[in-house]
């Protein structure tokens, strides 16, 4: 009697090994969308510091003044950044690109706020996620923290940076 068994996996076999690979790689891709976002924040974040740092080299370096920057009137954020006008912290070159910097990592809809009166200043940018605050601030009292809008020259923190 010859018997011929042959040897392999079944249609059920394969079709579970199938869902198991496919829920386990759907875990892994909520886990990088995740974390992608939480980089985004924190390139905001450090683009921020980057400004408050030469924020500071720019009062040294300009009559200990950081000229004015508003939206056409006194002490009222406007959008930046911006290579249009003089005299200001906020078109300074390096500034200019970490702002500009930090507006990427926001992603699409990302938004930016810059005031300053010559003696202080404030620079928020949105945050890619809003979960305490809307946006990530940093002002010329060292301020570095969350905000939900910027109304005047300093940072009024809902959230440390």
């Amino acid at each position: 009697m010859n018997k011929n068994f042959s040897r392999g996996f079944t249609l059920i076999e394969l079709l579970v090994v199938i869902a198991i690979i496919g829920i386990l790689s759907s875990v892994v891709l909520a886990s990088l969308n995740t974390a992608r976002t939480k980089g985004n924040d924190a390139g905001v974040k450090a683009n921020l510091n980057t400004v408050g740092t030469q924020a500071a080299l720019y009062l040294s370096d300009n009559s200990n003044s950081y000229g004015t920057f508003n939206n056409g009137t006194a002490n009222t954020p406007g959008s930046c950044p911006t290579t249009s006008g003089t005299g200001s912290v906020f078109l300074d070159g390096t500034i200019v690109k970490a702002i500009a910097s930090a507006l990427v990592d926001a992603g699409t809809g990302g938004a930016t706020l810059c005031v300053s009166n010559g003696s202080e200043y404030a620079a928020a940018v949105s945050r890619p996620e809003t979960v305490n605050s809307t946006y990530w601030c940093v002002d010329s009292k060292g301020s570095h923290c969350g905000i939900t809008s910027l109304a005047s020259t300093s940072c009024s923190c809902t959230t440390s940076l």
